[in-house]
């Protein structure tokens, strides 16, 4: 309940300082606690896809280690990341045998035939860096990709091609990571994830429900043959084998990742992609030419810690650190948790991040980001003034720090929300942060040799211009990475890591790890306790409340503000670990099936 509601209650009950803490804190509990009601475990996907059934939310308890934790989307893949740690590997090398496993028993998410963005925390150095596995438009793409006759084809046509696919690039990343800080041998992060796919692995309740609800899937005949045996969808406990996967795999961790992206797994690739209905531009000369890049994260200071996350082509952790800096000149660590105050802000500073979103950021190597500008404390305090405490602001007008505006097309590509996150820290207080994808639910719904194909470019804006013929920032061009909204993010104190966090959910990363972090460095809740808040926020649209929470409690007073409010399903995949004096905890989505795990 907000702040407006505890007003009503105190003037009902007396005036006493003591009583209006009181009922703020029951109201705070309230937020925490409430029973959820029957959520949509799906995101919303493409228009041909069915609503799957409702899979709740399973509540989840603080866990805690000494010496390594690992957190993913999946109990299997969480499990393998641990059996590594046992074994003496290090947090990349944990990272790499979860997403492997996470490829087999979560495909709608991620798997190889995807990308990622991976940051990286050394202990030694104290040092963050981050790599980036963002897939790549085809040398042939031309910035009418997406067009028929001068007019943007339909979205589900797009979505569900040949055309959306890119050259996928977690695999070329994980190979550039391991390379710089890998401890076991390649071949060995491969073993889980090889034996689950012979042996067979149990059909979750989430994987069950989207594969039901998911008719594009089902009208591709390699991955019907998969994913729908004997004609339905594999139900829940069933043993599903996947012996391609473990083909490719195993050549993989033979011969390393060119067996991938060159000879016959590449071929059967791009002719999966050339043969669909709707073909693809992706060549054997594109796979083969795929580089992952190392990057500099991005990094803000907040209160007494550093957050450090993932810098363009993302934009999720400049938008992140945008959120964070305005919010500080407004005391959020002073708001209550779950408070109409709190809300109102915290949408607001959204909006104003989104706007600047949809004009600056895409691939840097293709256009400029103004990075510094945009994360200046001077900008962000101009910014930030903009929020009145009272009204909200409707629709946000980006800025302009560096007069680039006049030049830059208002963006709305979309980020559909099927990806996925892990965070990984090993014995020696190294630490991964990796959110991955392929993009769409089961991405573009091309299934070659045991695993998905992406749709990745469906991220860029499918016209080059906007309506007064300005270029967009985000349009496909040849070679280029698609913006995206992952916000894998690494926060220190003192140099010392003190937290990992990250979430899939399209655009709405942006509001889950920023209001996960608030939870944490600024309203000193655990970080389960933190997960668990219910999601909020704006993407300078409607103020959007999470379905089934205690955030629909606050409506009413939003809408006194002058918010447009949405109450919609908002299922965040958050995992995150805390690193303290006491030792590790770690956190997973009540929201999703994920497990943390630790010694």
């Amino acid at each position: 309940m907000g702040s407006d509601l505890l007003s009503d209650f105190s003037s009902g009950l007396g005036s006493s300082t003591t009583l209006r803490h009181a009922l703020t804190r029951v109201c705070f509990v309230a937020v925490l606690l409430v029973p959820w009601t029957a959520m949509l475990a799906r995101e919303p996907q493409t228009p041909d896809s069915a609503p799957e059934a409702a899979t709740g939310k399973t509540a989840k308890a603080l866990v805690r280690a000494q010496r390594f934790m690992a957190v993913s989307a999946n109990p299997l893949a969480s499990e393998a990341g641990q059996q590594i740690l046992r074994a003496g590997g290090s947090a990349v090398d944990a990272a790499i045998a979860m997403q492997l496993v996470l490829g087999l028993v979560e495909p709608q998410s991620s798997g190889i035939g995807g990308g990622a963005f991976l940051l990286h925390y050394d202990a030694a150095a104290q040092q963050v860096l981050s790599y980036d596995g963002r897939e790549t438009a085809p040398a042939s793409a031309s910035s009418d990709l997406f067009l028929r006759q001068g007019k943007v084809m339909p979205f589900g046509d797009a979505v569900n091609s040949g055309r959306a696919v890119g050259t996928p690039g977690v695999l070329r990343m994980l190979e550039l990571a391991h390379r710089r800080h890998g401890k076991l041998p390649w071949s060995r992060l491969f073993l889980p994830a090889i034996t689950l796919a012979e042996q067979g692995f149990a059909v979750s309740p989430r994987l069950h429900a989207q594969i039901a609800g998911n008719r594009s899937l089902f009208a591709q005949p390699a991955a019907r043959d998969y994913f729908y045996p004997g004609g339905q969808a594999a139900a829940v406990g069933h043993l599903l084998k996947n012996p391609a996967y473990a083909t490719v795999l195993t050549r993989i961790a033979a011969a390393g990742v060119n067996a991938f992206y060159e000879g016959e797994i590449a071929a059967d690739i791009v002719a999966a992609v050339q043969s669909h209905a709707i073909p693809g531009e992706l060549n054997v000369a594109d796979l083969s030419g795929y580089r992952a890049r190392e990057r500099a994260a991005v990094c803000g200071k907040h209160a007494l810690y550093r957050v450090c996350s993932m810098g363009p082509p993302s934009s999720g952790g400049i938008a992140v650190l945008q959120i964070l800096g305005m919010l500080q000149q407004h005391r959020i660590h002073e708001m209550q948790p779950g408070s109409t105050e709190a809300a109102h802000y915290f949408a607001e500073a959204g909006r104003l991040a989104f706007a600047d979103r949809e004009r600056y950021i895409a691939d840097p190597d293709f256009i400029t980001v103004p990075v510094a500008a945009l994360l200046d404390p001077r900008y962000l305090q101009w910014r930030g003034a903009q929020i009145d405490s009272r009204f909200s602001m409707g629709t946000a007008l980006p800025g302009d720090p560096v007069q680039l505006l006049a030049q830059r097309g208002k963006d709305r590509a979309a980020d559909l929300p099927s990806t996925t996150h892990l965070v990984v820290v090993d014995g020696q207080g190294h630490g991964v942060s990796m959110t991955s994808t392929i993009e769409s639910e089961f991405g573009s719904k091309i299934f070659v040799r045991g695993f998905l194909l992406n749709n990745q470019l469906t991220d860029f804006s499918l016209q080059p211009n906007d309506h007064e013929g300005r270029p967009l920032a985000n349009r496909v061009e040849p070679g280029k990475r698609p913006r995206s909204a992952m916000a894998p993010t690494v926060v220190t104190r003192d140099g010392r890591l003190f937290m990992l966090v990250g979430s899939p959910g399209g655009s709405a990363i942006i509001n889950f790890v920023a209001k996960t972090l608030i939870g944490v460095l600024d309203w000193r809740l655990d970080v389960q306790q933190s997960i668990n808040l219910p999601n909020i926020g704006s993407r300078n649209r409607d103020t959007e409340l999470e379905r089934g929470s205690a955030a629909e409690f606050l409506q009413q007073g939003l809408r006194q503000r002058g918010h447009r409010v949405t109450i919609q399903s908002m299922p965040s995949g958050v995992h995150a670990i805390v690193l303290d004096k006491d030792g590790i905890t770690g956190g997973a989505d009540p929201r999703r099936e994920g497990k943390a795990v630790g010694d």
